[in-house]
C-alpha cells in the first residue's frame, strides 16, 4: 500500500532504525519513544489491524511473539519486565493502519493502562 508509512519504511522509502528484519517481520525503533526502550514489531506483509488476521497468517502471528522476545533480550529489557501494546481500531488510538506491536522497557509501567 503506497499511502502506508509502514510499508513505505518495510520497502525502505522511508529511512529507520531497524533492530530486527527477517522474510516475514521487521523492527524498528519508534521515532516518537514513550520509553527509554521503544520498538515498533510489524509483519512485512500489510495487515491493517489485528483483528483482520486471518488463518493463512498464523506463521507471521506466531513469528512476531518469538520476535518480540528475541528483541527484550537483545535490548536488556527481558529479564526486568516489558510491556507489548498492540492498538486495535480508531477507539483504541490505533492511528497507523498496519498492524504494529509497541515493545515497551526500561522503565516501571503502572495499571491499568491509558
Amino acid at each position: 500500500m503506497s499511502d502506508c508509512i509502514f510499508c513505505r519504511i518495510r520497502d525502505g522509502e522511508i529511512p529507520s532504525d531497524k533492530v530486527y528484519e527477517d522474510d516475514l517481520v521487521l523492527a524498528f525503533r519508534d521515532i516518537n519513544p514513550q520509553a527509554p526502550v521503544h520498538i515498533l514489531v510489524i509483519p512485512k506483509k500489510h495487515v491493517a489491524r489485528l483483528a483482520d488476521l486471518k488463518e493463512c497468517d498464523q506463521e507471521v502471528a506466531g513469528r512476531i511473539q518469538l520476535v518480540i522476545g528475541e528483541i527484550a533480550r537483545q535490548e536488556g529489557i527481558a529479564e526486568d519486565g516489558f510491556r507489548v501494546v498492540v492498538n486495535n481500531g480508531v477507539r483504541a488510538n490505533q492511528t497507523v493502519f498496519h498492524l504494529h506491536y509497541h515493545v515497551l522497557g526500561g522503565r516501571d509501567f503502572s495499571w491499568p493502562p491509558g
